[in-house]
């Protein structure tokens, strides 16, 4: 399959803005982005399940709405690291769960729970060293 098939395929999958009933959109914005600022934000409308103008319009109206500026800079890579590092909390901790679980109803430590306790530890380790890294960005 050729990329542009593959391209065509995927957008299919994306969801577009829910169009409020009666209520049309006549008015267009353009924006000119260069070839790393496009390749981001395609990245980041693909993981929401957007396409690329729907994933634009939803943050502007978001922030107009809000008064909320667009995080910047080194702010922006520390929150998708603390984005990451929270999906991997909620993750192991629903393993974790279930091997805590499963030791009170066998009264036998299941052999991942260590692996998971370890691992929780790591990635709240991690979570202090991006707390840490974002204090000290601060003015």
């Amino acid at each position: 399959m050729n990329e542009v098939n593959a391209d065509r395929r995927a957008s299919l999958n994306q969801r577009r803005r829910v169009r409020r009933t009666g209520v049309s959109r006549p008015c267009r914005i353009a924006i000119s982005v260069d070839e790393a600022e496009r390749l981001n934000l395609e990245d980041a409308a693909r993981s929401e399940g957007l396409t690329v103008s729907a994933f634009v319009a939803e943050k502007a109206i978001a922030a107009a709405h809000n008064g909320i500026a667009p995080v910047a800079g080194p702010f922006r890579e520390a929150l998708v690291e603390l984005a990451r590092a929270t999906i991997q909390v909620q993750k192991v901790g629903v393993n974790l769960n279930q091997s805590v679980a499963a030791l009170n109803a066998t009264g036998e430590a299941p052999e991942n729970l260590i692996q998971y306790a370890r691992y929780a530890t790591a990635v709240i380790d991690r979570l202090d060293q991006i707390a840490v890294e974002i204090k000290q960005r601060l003015p």
